[in-house]
């Protein structure tokens, strides 16, 4: 008769297996301490002393777990039982498979390198005389194995994602390091060793594809001593990658060996063991090469090892293709200031054209506020560029500001900007000169005709480097050099009380004064071949030669308008003399007021007649040496432009179409 207490005393022992196991997954258990810690318990519920877990991994069959003596373990009972799908009892020995999902025995898990792919069994030492003790030790081993595989693979999960978020930090950390190189060789090894470190293999090669020659081109994080390495690019394994877009894996003795390019191994006496390729895909989700790994340091890559290097690539494609834009972008803007540059040479040699391009070329290596000083039209402007190009800034933006051209009313908005609704029409925030200008040169052009409340505004920003937009009450950092420029006798100014002292002395830390052109020199025909040469480019025509008249007509000209009625002549000459050789008349110099023909004026009519026609003389010269252009020609006669046409007006002369022309 048998022991009725025995099922009462088995169910027990198995409520308190599944107690354990529940307790066991609340915490962060490992997989290896999972099975060490409840195991015990599994083999007592099932009433025996030897038994455990095994698996095969590696391709043979190891104990992961094992209570009590050692025995050997019956490998093609194992293999049967898992054929068959359902636990077996055979040879002394309970069998059951620990399998769910698919044929791997886990469902997949995109970078999982653990046991959760391997096939394993719970394996229990058991010999059972009795038919009806057989079956219900099955059937508690069966629900046993089912408890164990769930918790299994609920510990692979958590720590497959412990994992996976690992990998991907690391990948992640990789691609922030990648962005700040700017060499194109520290970033093909910083890829490559990112790879090597997290695949744990000898090395990681880099195939960029030149679609026209059909190769693959290995760039020195190949480990290639000397120059690139070229292949086919249908050729080997990355061939296969590249043809299908599709990752690839070989692993030596398994894989057909004729996949892997040994003439590879031969030029570089080298041996390729296992290697994983996954392709590197662009912006445009275009291939751009191929990323490899090569020779894992154990049994061989597996598919988890193809996940990461695919991630690998996306970043490295992104890190690659960045550099490569960044540097086109570096070559474009130095190729832009180099043109800018050249397009306002600071040309002359005279002593002091030659002395003022020394000091700018000290002056230009520091931040030193600079004044400069001359009259309309001798170049204060190119000077300034001059300086910027020559600094450090020259990258940063050249800010052009005309104070005389701004009434107090706008001056706060136009230097400093403004808020939305700062004033009536202020319908969106506008950054200011200041704020534009940041990194590079301020030009405050005429500063001398800046009102007294704009000079006082002015002394603020440039003493405490930060400016509040009107209708703002946020400070912002300015980082500007300041070139002021006026051709006004700033010290006389001061004098009368119409120029801030404070203000003076804060612009003219450094100052540059530029002589009129008739004090210049054969600069002047310096200046005149510099023109000829660029109208003549900008036109298509051969550049005709200045003759020996029209040389000495400019050397001996006065040039009230400088280098801007220079250039204005010669602009003139370009266009409208079509001969190979310019000539004295061809200029169309000119010298005093226009006259019936004895060097004055006829005297006829009454004063006011007189002054009215020696005003609309002198303004036609003024309009005439500036080439029409009523800007210059409004500077030329010490009037602001609107107060010239207005005086046209009320002299009724008709108002010349002004060109636009600002040497």
């Amino acid at each position: 008769m048998k022991d009725r207490t025995q099922p009462q005393t088995s169910e027990n022992a198995e409520i308190q297996v599944v107690a354990e196991v529940v307790n066991a997954l609340k915490s962060d258990i490992s997989r290896s301490k999972f099975l060490g810690s409840v195991f015990p318990a599994v083999l007592s519920s099932l009433g025996q002393t030897i038994g455990g877990i095994v698996n095969q991994g590696t391709g043979q069959w190891d104990r992961e777990v094992w209570v009590g003596e050692p025995v050997e373990i019956p490998e093609l009972l194992i293999g049967e039982t898992l054929d068959l799908g359902k636990t077996t009892l055979a040879q002394g020995w309970a069998v059951a498979p620990l399998t769910a999902g698919n044929a791997n025995g886990r469902a997949e898990i995109a970078g999982l390198p653990t046991a959760a792919f391997s096939v394993a069994a719970l394996l229990v030492r058991a010999e059972y005389t009795d038919n009806e003790d057989a079956s219900q030790s099955l059937q508690r081993l069966n629900r046993i194995a089912d408890l164990l595989t769930a918790a299994l693979h609920c510990i692979d999960l958590r720590e497959s994602r412990i994992h996976r978020i690992s990998q991907l930090k690391a990948v992640m950390d990789a691609a922030a390091q990648w962005q700040g190189l700017e060499d194109d060789v520290a970033l093909l090894h910083g890829i490559a060793d990112t790879a090597t470190e997290l695949l744990q293999c000898e090395r990681a090669s880099i195939f960029l594809w030149d679609k026209r020659r059909k190769k693959l081109i290995g760039r020195p994080a190949l480990g290639v001593s000397e120059g690139a390495l070229e292949v086919d690019d249908n050729v080997g394994v990355v061939g296969e990658v590249l043809g299908s877009r599709e990752p690839k894996i070989w692993n030596g003795g398994s894989d057909d060996e004729s996949r892997v390019n040994r003439k590879v191994d031969q030029s570089l006496e080298f041996e390729t063991r296992s290697l994983v390729a996954v392709p590197m895909q662009g912006q445009r989700n275009d291939v751009i090469g191929v990323f490899e790994a090569i020779n894992h340091q154990g049994e061989g890559f597996q598919d988890h090892d193809a996940t990461v290097l695919s991630d690998l690539a996306t970043h490295a494609a992104v890190a690659i293709q960045s550099l490569k834009t960044r540097k086109k972008l570096a070559e474009t803007c130095d190729r832009l200031v180099e043109d800018a540059a050249s397009a306002t040479p600071l040309i002359g040699e005279h002593p002091s054209i030659t002395k003022i391009r020394k000091t700018s070329a000290k002056v230009a290596k520091t931040d030193l506020t600079v004044l400069v000083l001359g009259q309309n039209g001798t170049g204060k402007e190119v000077l300034a560029r001059h300086i910027h190009f020559e600094s450090e800034r020259r990258k940063a933006p050249f800010i052009a500001v005309n104070c005389a051209a701004l009434v107090e009313s706008l001056l706060e908005s136009e230097l400093f900007g403004h808020e939305k609704g700062a004033f009536t029409d202020a319908n969106q925030t506008r950054q200011g000169k200041f704020e534009l200008a940041s990194s590079g040169t301020l030009f405050l052009d005429e500063v001398g005709d800046m009102s007294p409340g704009g000079q006082a505004k002015l002394l603020r920003v440039l003493e405490e480097k930060v400016v509040v937009r009107v209708g703002g009450s946020q400070t912002i950092p300015v980082d500007v050099r300041v070139i002021a420029a006026t051709n006004q006798p700033l010290e006389q100014m001061i004098v009368e009380k119409r120029f801030r002292e404070d203000l003076y002395f804060r612009l003219n830390v450094v100052n540059l004064s530029i002589p009129p052109l008739s004090q210049r020199g054969d600069d002047i025909l310096l200046l005149a071949n510099h023109f000829l040469e660029h109208f003549c480019y900008q036109i298509g025509r051969p550049v005709p030669v200045l003759q020996r008249s029209a040389r000495l007509a400019m050397q001996s000209h006065s040039w009230p308008g400088n280098i801007r009625e220079l250039r204005n002549t010669i602009e003139r000459v370009a266009y409208l003399c079509s001969e190979e050789e310019i000539e004295k008349d061809d200029l169309m110099l000119t010298t005093g007021l226009r006259s019936g023909g004895q060097g004055h004026m006829p005297i006829s009519g009454t004063l006011n007649d007189a002054t009215r026609q020696f005003q609309v003389e002198h303004i036609e010269r003024a309009i005439e040496v500036c080439s029409g252009n009523m800007t210059d020609a409004a500077e030329h006669l010490g009037l602001h432009r609107s107060n010239l046409y207005r005086k046209m007006g009320q002299l009724g002369m008709k108002a010349a179409e002004d060109d636009g022309s600002s040497y």
